[in-house]
């Protein structure tokens, strides 16, 4: 899929829709299956957003978006179309930030929900991570993820259209 038409895919709604949207950063995300469930239960929208094509189910409801190559290609595009009617599912705390800005609602595939009021915390934890590994700094990565992560994220997605709904953000 060219970018041209992921771009098409991405406005093809219009504004006036009660639809709510899902957007994955796709890329080594290991909770799309889940994701595409509950969307269906609850007739949302999913755009499943990478930098190289990944395999989707053939679903009317289901978009793969494939960006051009670069480091923030797909995290543009998302943040680009992230609004207070959309949920975005990252483990990318930087567009994790952008899109809270944005009034989405933010969730990691662990389950953990970015906010105005953690996100700013998850930012300096992540940059003095890095800062330690830029200066040579041995640091442990992420823990495994688990069925326990599985379970917490799935919670964690209907709390988000939940909040959505109670919020009259969605139909």
């Amino acid at each position: 899929m060219s970018d041209e038409s992921a771009e098409h895919l991405g406005t093809a709604r219009g504004p006036e829709s009660d639809r709510g949207r899902i957007f994955i950063d796709a890329d080594a995300c290991p909770v799309k299956d889940e994701t595409y469930r509950v969307a269906a239960r609850y007739g949302l929208e999913v755009f499943v957003v990478a930098n190289s094509p990944i395999q989707v189910p053939r679903a009317p409801d289901i978009q793969r978006i494939v960006v051009a190559a670069g480091p923030d290609a797909a995290d543009d595009w998302i943040a680009e179309r992230a609004g207070p009617d959309a949920i975005v599912v990252t483990s990318d705390v930087p567009l994790a930030s952008r899109c809270v800005k944005l009034g989405a609602e933010v969730i990691a595939p662990t389950g953990k929900r970015f906010s105005e009021s953690s996100i700013g915390m998850a930012l300096a934890t992540r940059n003095l991570m890095d800062h330690l590994r830029s200066t040579g700094e041995t640091t442990s990565g992420p823990k495994a993820f688990g069925p326990r992560d599985r379970s917490n994220y799935l919670s964690a997605l209907d709390n988000a259209v939940a909040r959505l709904k109670r919020a009259g953000k969605l139909g």
